[in-house]
């Protein structure tokens, strides 16, 4: 079958199983164009099921955080479109910030003509270069024949191992085909899954059977293979608390007994004790990157099985002492039929200082007591956590939650603030924490998820990185809540400057933001609330507005000193910024 080059491209992303295609219009009919008839053939509710949906977007580096949050929502690739040119450096943030969370995102772009390279041709520009460092796969095509494979193959490279960017640079004169070759008819490129090597997870078993304190810690990766159960299983097995990295974060019900929070950054006292007795550290899906070792300074310490889709993983921060490859279910799966086929349970001598089952149950117990509305650092209500609180409790566990990562709404993160469930999504920021990611990322879950209410929970700085990606929510009739804190300005960069004895002037706002004129403008809502009753009733009516299409934004006030208690216990306590 015979299409020009650019229908060619979108029916080859579509049956390779991509959902969603955003950019911004090119000069000349492209992709976009081609998703758009494409689209227009499948049946309106089918849209998210099957075909490549088009979603322009007003700025490129947006559109790359809605590519990613529909990714991490729905499950399945997304694309971005760009050309060369000013487009494709102006969404490197967005693709810093995908690459970092492993997400499968196939950008195609275009190149100048053949005549104009390194001759000052119009907008010439060195993509491969400027995201070498960012993508797992990279490849121009130069010729009609090889457009269909080289789409198809980015889409498998995107998916499979660790997850990632893959970028198809396709040149002027391709573009411009009118009669390019399609593949035959071929299923939905599928994420491979590699069995372990079973030696290895014999020895992880007697590894584990030596621990007196083990850990648990599910990352993202975990969560994307859907390892959530299986780690469940082994956490019973092995009487062994579980918690979450940010980006693994809703692959496991935190209903769960053994699931106790998260780790790092995140994790809400008291359960720093139990990381500080963990002998043992069975990390599945996890770089345990930066974040996931804060406040925790013995981790490299700890013996360490480490379970992971990608070689590389492994040693980049803690040498593990078994080291098993493979996808994350399987490996857990084959751990848990390997203890299974012994006559006992694994044994191991209980401490009494030991996070065994009862321990950590009256750790829980104690969290919960001091997530309830007292502040940890005893100065005071908390604005921020109440709105969290409230949050929780209006949306439950069937919300998509997206998150910034600033100051106060790390409070957030902070388990159990905001229960995730088994129908939870949860968005995150990745380590590159892009300021502004937020906005567009939710608008990507809402767009994959629309049957659920799309919870946004920033800052007030972060959000105006983004504003246009309002008029797209509206547009496209993505319904949002947005609780925003707001201390007019950039709070942890006045943090930091105020527990250094720095100036911090520069980090405040002079001038307000007409921000709530904005959302009303865009047919959405805006409203202060200062107090828990004003919170209760303000995400009531959010909902509705949400639930109608459009953006339900919530302003909260915070004060400086209204520091959740992770940062309080990582960076300490600057007195009152």
């Amino acid at each position: 079958m015979m299409r020009d080059a650019w229908h060619t491209v979108a029916a080859t992303l579509a049956e390779a199983g991509c959902g969603l295609v955003v950019g911004v219009p090119s000069d000349e009919p492209g992709l976009l164009d081609a998703a758009l008839d494409l689209a227009s053939n499948i049946a309106p509710d089918a849209a998210d099921g099957g075909g490549l949906r088009p979603v322009v977007v007003r700025d490129q580096r947006a559109g790359a955080c809605i590519a990613t949050g529909h990714a991490i929502v729905s499950g399945r690739p997304a694309v971005l479109a760009l050309t060369s040119g000013p487009a494709f450096p102006n969404a490197l943030a967005g693709l810093a910030e995908a690459a970092s969370l492993c997400v499968p995102l196939i950008v195609i772009t275009t190149r100048i003509p053949v005549d104009g390279l390194g001759r000052c041709g119009f907008q010439e520009t060195d993509q491969r270069s400027m995201s070498s460092s960012l993508v797992k796969w990279h490849h121009t095509v130069e010729s009609a024949s090889q457009l269909a494979w080289a789409v198809r193959r980015a889409v498998h490279m995107a998916v499979n191992g660790r997850p990632g960017l893959a970028v198809v640079e396709i040149s002027d004169e391709v573009g411009r085909e009118q009669h390019v070759p399609s593949l035959p008819p071929l299923p939905a490129v599928s994420r491979l899954r590699a069995a372990p090597d079973t030696q290895l997870v014999a020895h992880a078993c007697d590894v584990l059977r030596e621990a007196r304190r083990p850990l648990i810690v599910v990352g993202g990766g975990a969560k994307a293979a859907g390892a959530g159960p299986a780690a469940l299983r082994v956490a019973e097995l092995l009487d062994a608390p579980l918690m979450t990295t940010a980006t693994g974060r809703g692959g496991v019900p935190e209903s769960h007994p053994a699931v106790v929070g998260l780790v790092g950054l995140y994790t809400t006292p008291p359960l720093e004790h139990l990381l500080e007795e963990t002998d043992l550290v069975v990390a599945v899906g996890t770089r345990l990157e930066e974040t996931v070792r804060m406040g925790w300074p013995h981790s490299a310490d700890v013996r360490l099985v480490h379970i992971d889709a990608d070689p590389y993983a492994f040693g980049q921060v803690i040498e593990p002492e078994v080291a098993i490859l493979g996808d994350a279910t399987l490996v857990l799966e084959h751990l848990l039929a390997h203890f299974a086929a012994e006559p006992e349970r694994p044994q191991r001598q209980e401490l009494p200082e030991s996070p065994g089952r009862t321990a950590w149950r009256v750790r829980r117990m104690a969290l919960n007591a001091l997530a309830t509305f007292r502040h940890y650092s005893g100065a005071g209500a908390s604005s921020a956590r109440n709105a969290v609180a409230a949050v929780g409790a209006e949306f439950g566990e069937h919300a998509n939650y997206v998150h910034e990562n600033g100051l106060h709404d790390i409070w957030s993160y902070h388990y159990p603030l905001l229960p995730v469930g088994p129908e939870s999504r949860v968005v995150v920021p990745g380590e590159q924490t892009m300021l502004g990611f937020g906005l567009p990322a939710a608008i990507g879950a809402g767009l994959a998820r629309p049957a659920a209410p799309t919870v946004l929970i920033c800052g007030d700085g972060a959000l105006q990185m983004n504003i246009p990606a309002l008029a797209t929510a509206a547009e496209y009739s993505v319904g949002l809540v947005v609780v925003m804190f707001d201390n007019a300005g950039f709070g942890w960069p006045r943090r930091m400057r105020v527990l250094e004895g720095e100036e911090a002037g520069l980090t405040r706002f002079r001038v307000p933001f007409p921000l709530d004129e904005v959302v009303r403008g865009l047919g959405g809502s805006a409203v202060e609330a200062r107090d828990p009753a004003q919170l209760r009733t303000s995400l009531h009516a959010a909902r509705e507005t949400a639930a109608a299409g459009a953006t339900a934004l919530i302003r909260v006030p915070v004060s400086d000193d209204d520091v959740p208690s992770g940062i309080l216990r990582v960076l300490g306590d600057s007195g009152g910024a």
